[in-house]
């Protein structure tokens, strides 16, 4: 996996794959492919700075499957890998297995 410390507030996401076929079986091209707005959490930063100086916790953690905002983050690439920086707030939900 990368070697990505994310700072502050923001997480590094992995996205997952994009569906290959429709409900109804129709094999998709690449170009049609919706990127998923679903990633594995792989990487948190040290939580938000409060007022008080302390830092904020993290309501997801290392390795949790979640849903996020259309234009969450930044995409980045490193060593050939993509992932998403983003702020924890881009965060909609985290799906329960």
């Amino acid at each position: 996996m990368a070697n990505i410390t994310p700072l502050g507030d923001k997480i590094l996401v992995k996205r997952l794959e994009a569906e290959e076929k429709t409900a109804g079986g129709i094999v998709l091209p690449d170009t049609a492919k919706e990127k998923p707005k679903e990633g594995k959490v792989i990487a948190l930063g040290s939580g938000k700075l409060l007022d008080d100086g302390k830092r904020g916790h993290f309501q997801v953690k290392k390795g949790d499957r979640i849903l996020f905002a259309s234009y969450a983050g930044t995409e980045v690439k490193v060593e050939g890998e993509e992932f998403i920086l983003m702020p924890e707030e881009d965060v909609l939900a985290v799906v329960k297995s």
